[in-house]
């Protein structure tokens, strides 16, 4: 609901009217709605994911638990620059995700916030975060969200999205950069570990989305979206996934020089499940039988959150690392 609904709304409704001509119950909801809506724009689950992953880096970074203040700055700045680029996007989305069945409530296609205020949220957004990672954590972590912010709205979302459909693999390294923040948060620099935890962000996101283009398919081609299900066949892209799933499942082996025997097995195991069900679907699809591409989606959520966690809990017991093998 807009502001201007909103004021309406407490016109219409005169059986409460509080002695200064407004309705208290109904200013609130309006209130709150309008935060509400607001929020929407920065998609809070969206950022949950990215969250997942930066503090595992942080905590691999230093091989112990960091400094908690240091982690909430962190994340605080994280936070509101991963909103500034969603709310971003969803300015100029706005006419794909008005035709998208997957999209269709959020604020601007439901005319909840004024095109206008997403526009000033989202650099307001982007500008508080670059102040607060500047102020209270360094000025590489500060420079990395926003070179984020901007990679993500001009070169995935203004280039690559509408035009190729190999835009989710490289437009997701925007998804990648929490952990090269994250790890930047706490030593200053950025070092190879957080490479190869960006590696297995990069190697991740195409799996995980397109399992999840899979599902809403008619959605992304009546956009006009060309994701790799829409221009390929399910074949195809259930191989892409395969082989995707493959080269990320072996780059997370590549930080076990950096970490101890917990994380390569906890790494191991999680990624021979995942092959699994990655497998099952390619196989359902060559079948022609039923395929449930969104199992796939869920589990590519599950298996992220095990491998940094898993990252988490060795660096944070501090077991010896198994170092190179020469």
């Amino acid at each position: 609901m807009s502001l201007v609904h909103a004021a309406h709304g407490r016109s219409e409704n005169t059986s409460a009217v509080h002695p200064t001509g407004e309705s208290p119950a109904g200013g609130r909801r309006g209130f709150r709605q309008v935060v509400g809506a607001y929020a929407a724009l920065a998609k809070p689950r969206v950022i949950e994911l990215l969250l997942v992953t930066t503090i595992p880096a942080m905590f691999l970074a230093g091989r112990e638990i960091p400094s908690p203040w240091l982690v909430l700055a962190t994340l605080l700045g994280g936070t509101m620059a991963a909103g500034s680029a969603n709310a971003l996007n969803c300015v100029i989305d706005a006419d794909i995700d008005k035709v998208m069945n997957r999209t269709k409530r959020r604020p601007l296609v439901r005319d909840s916030v004024p095109r206008r205020g997403a526009l000033i949220f989202g650099l307001a957004l982007g500008g508080a975060s670059f102040a607060v990672l500047y102020l209270t954590v360094n000025l590489l972590a500060a420079l990395l969200a926003i070179a984020t912010i901007l990679f993500y709205i001009f070169v995935y979302t203004l280039v690559l999205k509408r035009r190729t459909p190999q835009n989710v693999v490289w437009g997701g390294a925007a998804g990648c950069m929490p952990v090269v923040i994250g790890w930047a948060a706490v030593e200053g620099t950025v070092q190879w570990p957080a490479f190869v935890m960006f590696g297995v962000i990069f190697f991740w996101t195409p799996p995980h989305t397109w399992a999840l283009a899979m599902k809403y398919r008619e959605d992304y081609e009546r956009a006009g979206v060309p994701m790799l299900p829409v221009v390929a066949t399910p074949q195809h892209v259930a191989k892409q996934i395969v082989i995707y799933s493959w080269v990320m499942v072996g780059w997370t082996l590549l930080l076990a020089p950096a970490t101890s025997w917990l994380y390569a097995s906890f790494a191991a195991l999680a990624g021979a499940w995942f092959l699994f069900y990655a497998h099952r679907l390619y196989s359902s699809v060559r079948r022609g039988v039923e395929t449930k591409p969104m199992a796939l989606f869920h589990r590519s959520n599950t298996y992220l959150m095990i491998v940094f966690c898993a990252l988490a809990v060795d660096s944070a017991i501090g077991l010896p690392v198994l170092g190179l093998p020469f």
